[in-house]
């Protein structure tokens, strides 16, 4: 079993910065990929953004050039740097990681609200 806590979530002002991390334990070998998906009220679950073992990363057209996702594997953690932020952005962030342990298990985040302001 794989544990994910999300931490950085919180209340900005359009134009603002906010940090989120999130960090894995538990049982496995390695993490293959993480991301971060978000979800506003009546709307679909979407992918923000995704980063591969291999630091490979994958951007929604809306975030791209505003967050930045990066991951320490040291820590089992990852990362999304939100800069620029606007009131469309609002919405609970959930971390998603696909770890290696018997085969290939997927685990989520219990999301971490955050808002922005106009």
């Amino acid at each position: 079993q794989v544990q994910l806590v999300e931490s950085g979530g919180g209340l900005v002002q359009a134009g603002g910065s906010l940090r989120l991390s999130c960090t894995a334990s538990g049982s496995f070998f390695s993490i293959s990929l993480m991301g971060w998906y978000r979800q506003a009220p009546g709307k679909p679950r979407e992918l923000v953004a995704s980063i591969t073992s291999g630091a490979n990363t994958n951007y929604a057209a809306s975030v791209k050039g505003r967050f930045t996702i990066s991951r320490d594997d040291a820590k089992s953690a990852v990362f999304l740097q939100m800069n620029s932020l606007k009131p469309e952005d609002t919405a609970v962030y959930y971390c998603n990681a696909v770890v290696i342990y018997r085969r290939f298990e997927d685990y989520w985040g219990q999301g971490t609200q955050v808002t922005v302001s106009s």
